[in-house]
């Protein structure tokens, strides 16, 4: 959700797409929230996340802190990284086919 958050002051900071970035930030935005959107649903249906704090329910439990950053770490930056790479690869793709039918 941090990445999104980002991607979107990004999109909303960054006036021209005259650069990679500018061009397809909207694209990654939409990936990033969307992903966001699946991962709370998937998080309540498993019971994993509730309606008042501390949210996560492993952080209501001796010893969850670190249950929760080991998640995070191992399973959550690593989804961040590769769907960041696939919008590079997409846009790259987008701009090489931009570029044949010019």
């Amino acid at each position: 959700m941090a990445e999104a958050v980002a991607a979107s002051i990004i999109r909303k900071s960054a006036g021209g797409k005259d650069n990679f970035t500018g061009r397809h930030i909207a694209s990654l935005e939409k990936m990033l929230w969307g992903g966001t959107v699946m991962l709370i649903v998937d998080h309540v249906i498993n019971g994993e996340l509730t309606w008042r704090f501390p949210f996560f329910t492993a952080l209501g439990e001796a010893g969850g802190t670190e249950v929760f950053l080991r998640e995070l770490l191992t399973v959550g930056v690593p989804m961040a990284v590769v769907l960041t790479l696939v919008w590079v690869v997409y846009g790259l793709l987008k701009d090489s086919a931009a570029r044949k039918t010019a």
